[in-house]
């Protein structure tokens, strides 16, 4: 069975993101997932330089940590990745993580030439966020960016968990509803991979 892959997106741990995360990994692992945990705070990740390099081979040529999150990522089969908003989008740990995968837009849509909005979903994604208002369209700027990102590792976005209104660590412990949410939410992933394994 393929593995799911948690992303860790805060830039502080015990934050709000975070523990959502934490709850959907303990579901997965309860429904019989094998997790990998990445805390982007903790890597050594250059932004991408937009040099190119992955026009040869589809493979980012900069050599630092993103390449075993690179490994990690394609050998995934769910993804479930969690981000604070940060004026209106991801954070920018996450947005680092997003751009260094324009290496695989490259080897999808230049070097493999997969037509535009013409392949099926291989895998699923979770997206987890968290913001501090309660505006309406608070989550659309990332959600957008999220289904983008999805799109190059030929993931679908499953579901989402958003919680709105909590800002300081510890605020999330509040909404016990959003962390059964989340729980669920991780357990319900895997029997998504499971399901999706068996077609």
């Amino acid at each position: 069975m393929g593995e799911i892959v948690a992303v860790y997106g805060s830039p502080r741990r015990g934050g709000n993101t975070s523990v959502l995360l934490e709850h959907a990994v303990r579901g997965a692992r309860d429904g019989g997932a094998r997790v990998t945990e990445i805390f982007l705070r903790d890597l050594r990740m250059s932004p991408c330089l937009e040099i190119y390099g992955c026009r040869k081979t589809g493979r980012c040529v900069i050599q630092d940590d993103f390449q075993k999150v690179h490994d990690l990522l394609q050998e995934s089969r769910g993804l479930m990745l969690a981000s604070p908003i940060f004026f209106y989008t991801v954070s920018a740990h996450t947005k680092i993580l997003m751009d260094r995968c324009q290496a695989l837009w490259v080897k999808k849509y230049w070097i493999d030439k997969v037509p535009f909005g013409q392949w099926t979903p291989k895998r699923r994604g979770l997206f987890i966020s968290a913001g501090a208002t309660k505006g309406k369209r608070l989550f659309e700027g990332a959600l957008l960016s999220v289904k983008y990102f999805f799109d190059v590792l030929d993931m679908e976005l499953w579901r989402t968990v958003l919680l709105r209104g909590v800002d300081f660590e510890g605020d999330v412990l509040k909404h016990p509803k959003a962390l059964r949410e989340a729980y669920d939410a991780g357990r319900d992933l895997f029997q998504a991979v499971r399901d999706m394994d068996e077609k």
